[in-house]
């Protein structure tokens, strides 16, 4: 069984147990739900965005190749 399927199963046992609510119970659920993808958006959009961005550091390009260099670290045995 594959994602899809695990995704349309847990969807109808959802749609299955949401049947018998009344109407306000749903739209107030609709509206939570709207929020959360809402949210959801918001955050990978703002984690997409934190990824750009010049360096802000007061080091040069020497001095930060000299630091990489020196917090390399080699654990490998032979």
């Amino acid at each position: 069984m594959d994602a899809a399927d695990i995704n349309t199963k847990l969807t109808d046992s959802y749609i299955s147990l949401l049947r018998n609510m009344n109407m306000q119970n749903k739209l107030d659920l609709i509206s939570k739900l709207t929020n959360t993808v809402k949210a959801d958006i918001e955050q990978g959009k703002s984690d997409f965005y934190l990824a750009f961005g010049g360096w802000d550091e007061d080091e040069s390009a020497d001095e930060l190749i000299d630091t990489i260099k020196r917090a390399r670290t080699f654990n490998k045995t032979w």
